[in-house]
């Protein structure tokens, strides 16, 4: 009579990230509408203005980047006391830029937070190339499964049972695909850290995490 294994197969696998997405607000606010407005609009421009200069997709630091829309808003703050102060008018705008050059993506960031006024840097997300993390996917997906075959084997030779063979192989839990980029459900972010260069002037300096993927597996084997 055979004997029945159910296994789970895992592997993970680590890979210095190839882009690095700077997540960036440009705000300002003041008790006019039109100059917050205004200065929002000419950081834009700046911002826009740097990176195309930077931008191409085959070769350039820069390998793709998007900005929002401007939105504006007003509210009337409240003071310590509970007075109602006078309104408060707000512009914001997001932009994202992609950086195949990491030590490109520091000096750019370096650049506009010292002279760009309204310029907030809210993160870096780092990623692999889409082809790269394809590979990677399809490696780790293998190992698990070689996993749950080396688990299912020793099983059986603990009872000597001798060779196991499949009998069903599908992915962790049965109903999800059981591959994940680790880092709780988004691609990590920066660690960053101001240092002083040569000049005196604040250099960004960028500490990428590496990026994970793994790969879970269920299995069935039988022997004996």
């Amino acid at each position: 009579m055979a004997t029945e294994f159910t296994v789970r197969g895992s592997y993970s696998a680590f890979q210095r990230p190839e882009r690095g997405t700077a997540h960036v607000t440009l705000s300002c606010e003041g008790p006019k509408p039109q100059p917050v407005y205004d200065r929002v609009v000419a950081d834009l421009d700046a911002v826009k203005s740097s990176i195309k200069a930077l931008h191409d997709p085959n070769q350039g630091p820069v390998t793709w980047w998007s900005t929002k829309h401007v939105r504006t808003w007003a509210q009337r703050p409240w003071n310590q006391d509970g007075k109602q102060l006078p309104l408060v008018h707000h512009a914001s705008v997001g932009v994202e830029v992609k950086f195949r050059d990491f030590d490109a993506l520091g000096r750019w960031v370096s650049q506009h937070v010292s002279s760009t006024q309204g310029f907030g840097l809210d993160g870096v997300v780092w990623a692999l190339t889409e082809n790269n993390r394809q590979d990677l996917e399809r490696a780790v997906r293998t190992r698990a499964v070689q996993d749950a075959a080396r688990r299912a084997q020793e099983y059986a030779d603990a009872l000597d049972l001798g060779p196991v063979r499949p009998v069903a192989v599908a992915d962790a839990g049965m109903l999800g695909n059981g591959l994940h980029v680790a880092g709780g459900g988004a691609a990590p972010y920066a660690r960053m850290a101001a240092a002083k260069d040569s000049s005196g002037g604040a250099e960004l300096e960028l500490s990428p995490e590496d990026i994970e993927v793994s790969a879970e597996v269920d299995a069935r084997f039988v022997a004996g």
